[in-house]
């Protein structure tokens, strides 16, 4: 994976943390339990999705790198 892609990933799954952290304590600040119940089931979503996308990119990157070490061993025959 090139820098790019991987900075874009990590900023982007930062994101998603840090969204996470925000619904959790505006969770932790509430007093209304039907309220403090949607942000920490809004934190469980965006940790999810957090940890779905570092599992797709690295699970891409393997797949590019065994294209990229199958073509070479096609080209080395």
């Amino acid at each position: 994976m090139d820098n790019l892609r991987r900075a874009n990933v990590s900023a982007t799954s930062d994101f998603y943390r840090s969204q996470a952290e925000k619904c959790t304590s505006e969770a932790d600040a509430s007093a209304l339990p039907e309220v403090r119940a949607r942000n920490m089931r809004a934190a469980a979503a965006w940790t999810s999705m957090a940890d779905k996308l570092v599992l797709t990119e690295a699970t891409r990157a393997k797949a590019v790198a065994r294209k990229e070490a199958e073509a070479e061993a096609r080209d080395a025959e």
